[in-house]
Parts: structure tokens; sequence; C-alpha cells
């Protein structure tokens, strides 16, 4: 039974361990936060009626995260397994970080196929592990040391020529948007040429065009019923819609599917 469950050191008894400490203590702290506010909301004289709709609202508008995240780990189980990606979103992190920082530490190690290819490893597992958690942990030091500063830089950039703010504010997004694209369109694939879908070919362009038409779809009916939760739930529906074409491509349409030209 132990040797079962102790064989594969992307997912043993002991990384089950740590997932389960880290999911006991965010919970512990969601709850003792969460009994601060009732309590101090009460002292303001809010009724119960609202402070219970203020957290079936709260409720609600987490569900959306709560898809991006479990697409997050979806994507990056190939290659971490389940346990690491589900320990890192359970504390902090997003599908834009997270995946780029892994292939970033792949492509590091040697390995080329990003996230596509499985890591039997344990020295690259680790370091992958370590490169994740330091970025998630540096803007937790740095950002209250210095986002006082950059907020005073950006409010008077803003004061002076507000055009100019939004345009660095725009090239800022779309740099952050074109390295994904850039990934989809040229992204190079593993030397194993027998992994399919890892590099840029039909699958990543199918699922390229297709998350960008979800989206588009989602933001015109967003506009068109101006309806709050259209807008939260966009995202991670495209996300996941654009993952189900890719994979009715792939099984109705194989030798199609199989064309790379970045491999």
């Amino acid at each position: 039974m132990f040797d079962k469950l102790f064989s594969d050191f992307k997912s043993d008894g002991f990384m089950y361990l740590i997932i389960l400490a880290v999911i006991i203590f965010v919970c512990a702290q969601a709850a003792f936060f969460m009994r601060k506010a009732w309590v101090r909301g009460k002292e303001l004289g809010i009724g119960t009626d609202k402070l219970k709709n203020a957290v079936t609202s709260s409720a609600m508008f987490s569900f959306a995260p709560a898809i991006g995240i479990a697409v997050t780990v979806i994507s990056l189980s190939v290659a971490l397994g389940y346990v690491l990606p589900w320990i890192r979103l359970t504390v902090i992190g997003a599908i834009q970080y997270e995946t780029t920082a892994a292939i970033a530490a792949l492509e590091a190690a040697g390995m080329t196929g990003g996230i596509s290819a499985p890591v039997t490893d344990p020295q690259i597992f680790a370091e992958i592990s370590i490169v994740m958690t330091i970025g998630s942990c540096l803007p937790l030091i740095l950002i209250p040391i210095v986002l006082k500063k950059i907020q005073k830089g950006v409010s008077d950039v803003a004061s002076k020529n507000s055009k100019w703010m939004d345009v660095m504010t725009a090239a800022a997004f779309i740099g952050l948007i074109a390295a994904f694209i850039g990934r989809g369109l040229a992204g190079l694939g593993a030397k194993d040429k027998d992994i399919i879908g890892d590099g840029a070919g039909v699958l990543s362009l199918v699922a390229l065009v297709a998350s960008i038409g979800f989206m588009l779809m989602f933001t015109l009916i967003n506009k068109k019923l101006k309806k709050n939760w259209i807008e939260a739930l966009a995202m991670p529906l495209s996300m996941v819609l654009a993952m189900v074409v890719v994979v009715l491509l792939n099984q109705f349409a194989p030798e199609l599917a199989a064309i790379e030209w970045r491999y």
C-alpha cells in the first residue's frame, strides 16, 4: 500500500500532506477574517440580511476565478502532476504567471517541450517548484515597500498627461498578451517529435483563435445585457471552451491536429 502511495514523487503521500496543511491554513485564515468582518459589521450597525447578501455575492464572484484556477491546474498537470499546481494556486497565483514560470524553468533545464511533456527528473521538478514559489513570494515582499512610490509616480504621470498614462497601460497589457500569442504561433516543441501539440501548430493556433473568439463573444454579450457576472466569467469560460474545441478537434480530426510547424 505504502509503495504505491509513494511511487510517484509528483503525487506521493508527502505531497498530499503538504497540500492538506496548506488547505487547512488557507481555510482557517479565511474563516478568521470572515468572522472578524462579520463582528465589525454588526458593530457598525449593518443588518444581518445585508451581511448575508455580502457573503453570498462574494461567494458567487469567487466562482469565476475558481474556474481559471481549475484550468491552470489541468494545464500544468501533464508536466507537474496535480498536486504541485494545486498547492501553488491554493495560496497565490494565476495562469498568466504559473505557466510562464514553469515554462521558463523547464527551458532553463533544457526541456524545450514546455508543459506538454511530463517531468521525470526530481531535481528539475524541485527547481520548477522553487522558481514558481519564489516568483510569487517576491510581490508580497516588494509591494509594501515600493507600491506607494510606484503609485505616486503613476499619479504624477497621469496628472501631467492622461493620454500617455493610457498608452503605458495599454502597452504593458499588449506586451503580456503578445507573449502568449507568440508561444501559440511560434513556440518550439520538445525534441521528442512523438509528442503532439507541444509546439506551434494547428492545435495551438485553434486554441488561440477560439479563446479570442469566445472572449469577444462574451464581451459583446456583456455590453448588450450589462450583467457583471458575465464579465467575471468571460475569461475562465473562454479558456474552458477553447480547451473543449481543441479536444474535439483532436478527437475527430487527429491528422489535422497533429500538424505542427515548430517541433
